[in-house]
């Protein structure tokens, strides 16, 4: 791995196996340390260079290239407290394996990590990896869960299984589901349809704060969810949600236009509800990653991966069957 300093420039030859990652991704996996804003200063400013020449952040690497880095800011650790915080959120992500092989991880991801540090968050699933596994050459996600959503989680071990796995993703939704995810999801409301396709596009906008927000609109992209009934109480719903696309905060951003806000959703839910909620005992949002089926990236043949519902959603709905009326599906 490339050592950066604050002393010296840095040159380096892209290697094959990391041809293809994004100049940003990049920096912040070898820079450790150094903040996330600097790195994209030092980009936009020209003062790192791929053969000689200033590219964009969003530059994809090739093999071969020689990459300039200068000497970096390095971030100071600030206090005790916050090293109790690092290595607390790194015992915290001591993550379950569903499968491993020498291409990808499949890790059972807990709800409350990011999936990825930044954006006020430094510490999250891929820091944790690589902590763990020092020796490890090559780990990169290959799709996103928000930070509350809980299960399946793919990370590439090599870039052509890395590659191979977003473009799976990415032509799942046009090819007919080349990759089948499936979420389980608990919703405010009587839902009465047994199958239900849900065609909304969505488009993503920023608050006044700056903060990153999804919504209907016309003018967004084409997303597609079908939800299928699994089990209806008095005042809730389970839903099994399948995601033909996978835009941002789909299943989130669908329910809630449709008027079937999340049970715990802090960004899109009934927010009323959801401090009762956390009253009887469901203190986190009800979504959870429940499978995926797709075919190996090196082998083709197909993987099939399920994660277990938490305890802590598995309780709830047993609390739901002991105090409200249900009247569809298996009972918990």
């Amino acid at each position: 791995m490339v050592e950066v300093g604050k002393n010296s420039v840095i040159k380096t030859i892209v290697s094959e196996e990391e041809q293809g990652q994004r100049l940003d991704n990049y920096l912040l996996r070898v820079c450790k340390g150094v903040p996330r804003s600097h790195l994209y200063q030092i980009v936009r400013s020209g003062e790192v260079r791929v053969n000689s020449g200033r590219v964009a952040v969003s530059y994809r690497l090739r093999s071969g290239d020689i990459l300039r880095i200068p000497p970096l800011r390095m971030a100071e650790r600030k206090s005790e407290r916050e090293n109790e915080i690092i290595d607390g959120a790194a015992i915290k992500a001591e993550l379950p394996i569903l499968f491993e092989d020498e291409a990808l991880l499949a890790i059972d991801k807990p709800a409350g990590i990011a999936v990825h540090g930044g954006s006020g968050v430094s510490f999250g699933v891929i820091e944790a990896l690589r902590r763990q596994r020092p020796q490890a050459r090559f780990l990169e996600l290959a799709h996103r869960l928000d930070r509350e959503t809980s299960g399946v989680l793919l990370v590439g071990k090599k870039r052509s299984a890395l590659n191979a796995l977003h473009d799976l993703f990415r032509s799942g939704g046009r090819s007919g589901g080349a990759v089948d995810k499936r979420y389980w999801v608990l919703v405010v409301g009587r839902w009465m349809d047994p199958l239900r396709n849900v065609r909304l596009p969505l488009l993503k906008y920023d608050l006044p704060s700056g903060e990153k927000r999804v919504r209907v609109a016309d003018e967004g992209k084409a997303s597609h969810t079908v939800f299928r009934l699994l089990a209806r109480w008095k005042g809730f719903s389970l839903l099994e949600a399948e995601l033909k696309t996978g835009r941002t905060h789909q299943i989130r951003v669908h329910l809630a236009h449709l008027g079937y806000p999340i049970a715990g959703d802090e960004k899109y839910g009934d927010f009323a509800r959801n401090r009762e909620l956390q009253r009887d005992g469901l203190k986190r949002m009800f979504l959870h990653a429940r499978s995926m089926r797709l075919p190996h990236p090196a082998s083709g043949e197909t993987l099939e991966l399920e994660s277990s519902l938490p305890t802590a959603l598995a309780s709830f709905l047993q609390h739901l069957s002991q105090h409200d009326a249900q009247d569809y599906g298996q009972t918990f």
